[in-house]
């Protein structure tokens, strides 16, 4: 599967919005021209980022190998690596970051998710690194290096990113308590806007 790196700007859909919202005017209608025309062959991997996906649907199950931090999923490092199951983060929100070390938006935006992991964690917020299109291996270090404290699990064979749709990296998928998927995110994100989506499902 092809991942684009390239540095696009980031947009966010959420359960509950319409997509564009109301017109605001000539203004808005020629910046969505421009910003067509200007970004053509970006467009598509954007519109697509989560091919199949619909807001308020069942989040795809998944099984995955966790690779970096099994501690904050309870495990101790003798068991380390542990498999984790989305199910069993039922009741909790949860936050999956796609990522893969080759990619320098998401390299840019991991401090950023990290950040959000810490400040949330004791609310109940469950973040997942989810390293797809990626060299087995390369994540753990990565996240040493980086001093990254969310789990991270490897997408053996792009098999979760597949589930979800997802042909661009980063892309932030956010799960309610009750695992309905309720916002996606293309792009590098910021704190404050990844804080206020996360905050409105705590």
């Amino acid at each position: 599967m092809a991942m684009s790196d390239e540095p696009a700007p980031s947009t966010t859909v959420e359960a509950g919005e319409v997509p564009g919202g109301a017109p605001q005017g000539k203004l808005r209608a020629a910046l969505v021209v421009l910003a067509l025309a200007a970004g053509f062959a970006l467009v598509p991997r954007l519109t697509k980022g989560c091919e199949g996906l619909s807001l308020d649907e069942d989040a795809p199950e998944f099984s995955a190998r966790v690779i970096a931090n099994a501690e904050g999923l309870g495990a101790s490092e003798g068991d380390a690596p542990a498999t984790l199951e989305l199910s069993s983060l039922r009741g909790r929100p949860v936050v999956l970051d796609f990522w893969a070390t080759w990619c320098g938006p998401c390299q840019a935006e991991a401090p950023i998710v990290n950040t959000i992991a810490l400040r949330h964690k004791d609310k109940g917020l469950a973040v997942i690194g989810v390293n797809t299109s990626d060299e087995e291996g390369l994540a753990a270090r990565f996240a040493k290096k980086k001093g990254l404290s969310f789990p991270i699990v490897y997408d053996q064979n792009n098999t979760i990113a597949k589930q979800y749709g997802v042909t661009n990296l980063p892309t932030l998928v956010v799960v309610s308590k009750t695992g309905k998927i309720v916002a996606i995110r293309h792009g590098v994100t910021s704190d404050s806007a990844l804080d206020e989506i996360v905050r409105r499902y705590l």
